[in-house]
């Protein structure tokens, strides 16, 4: 997604009974979200004269603030009724090639969740494009920071499924590519499988916190039930990302024995042309004899007749070998 197509600034007040609202920024100061609402207010590097602003039209608390701008570590806070988080979602760039993070703050409580990132998130766009906003109005803040989380996990999925697919690509093409290119597209699946994992590792101890009965024990349980979820779901994009790292283990030993099979046929084809110049050699030493035959004295014609008869036993004992497979 383009950043430059991100807006700086989104509010909506999602409701279970209608479509969401859309909200100018002088009317947060007055938003009281009900019951069956939910306020989202989403800012996409903003300055720090809009962040103390929001902060203050919405009663956010300042230890939320200053954990916006305190690092890309993956981590969880709460204070009373609010808690915020931070995470890393990833988003490939340059095709593939390499992988960049974004850091995503969700500050929720008191049926409102803010969003605050500096690099465009794709999901979030989508997000406030679904058609179904009603369902968002029925959900608490807990369970809409757990949706938010849900998604960010999504795109390690999808990070995965394309890699597999490279791995893929490189099994399929290995037989007929060079070494080199073998090698450099094997050093960049290596690096693009240990990158996923140091960016989602960190993620455990986020996790862990959220699914534990005593980080929101005043919430209904279907909030608790939304986290335990998710800490599962975390475990299985880590086992993916392991599945990965092995998946490259395994390409590199086809690769090594592609490598060794080259090299066998090779080293035949070696063998067999040292056997038959070794046997043209024989022959061409006993014609060097130092006696007198018959056939030396046939000039031309027996020379060009030695020649041709070489010839014709290195092409015979040639289809020979191909014909029984030496090489």
């Amino acid at each position: 997604m383009d950043t430059g197509t991100v807006p700086a600034f989104c509010a909506r007040l999602y409701r279970s009974s209608g479509p969401p609202r859309p909200l100018e920024r002088g009317d947060l100061g007055r938003c009281t979200p009900g019951d069956d609402e939910l306020l989202w207010v989403d800012v996409h590097a903003p300055d720090g004269e809009t962040l103390r602003w929001l902060w203050h039209c919405l009663d956010l608390p300042e230890r939320a603030l200053r954990f916006v701008d305190d690092g890309s570590t993956p981590a969880v806070e709460r204070q009373g009724d609010y808690f915020w988080t931070r995470a890393v979602a990833i988003a490939p760039a340059d095709g593939r090639e390499q992988l960049s993070g974004a850091v995503l703050v969700c500050v929720a409580g008191r049926n409102r969740v803010v969003t605050h990132h500096t690099v465009g998130i794709g999901f979030l766009h989508t997000l406030r494009d679904e058609d179904d906003a009603a369902a968002i109005g029925t959900l608490t803040a807990e369970s809409f920071v757990a949706t938010l989380l849900d998604r960010q996990l999504a795109g390690y999925f999808a990070a995965v499924n394309d890699f597999e697919c490279a791995v893929e690509h490189l099994e399929a093409d290995m037989p007929g590519n060079r070494i080199e290119a073998n090698i450099g597209e094997l050093q960049r699946l290596r690096r693009w499988a240990s990158r996923m994992r140091r960016m989602l590792a960190p993620h455990r101890e986020l996790f862990d916190a959220l699914s534990r009965p005593d980080f929101r024990p005043s919430e209904n349980r279907d909030a608790e039930r939304h986290f335990v979820a998710l800490d599962t779901r975390f475990e299985r994009a880590m086992d993916m990302i392991e599945n990965a790292r092995d998946l490259v283990i395994g390409s590199f030993e086809l690769f090594s024995g592609q490598v060794a099979l080259r090299t066998d046929g090779t080293m035949r084809v070696l063998t067999f042309v040292t056997v038959i110049a070794g046997v043209l050699a024989t022959f061409v030493g006993a014609l060097g004899m130092n006696f007198q035959a018959s056939l030396f004295e046939s000039e031309d014609l027996g020379f060009w007749s030695v020649v041709g008869g070489l010839v014709l036993f290195s092409l015979g004992v040639t289809l020979f070998a191909r014909h029984r497979r030496w090489f």
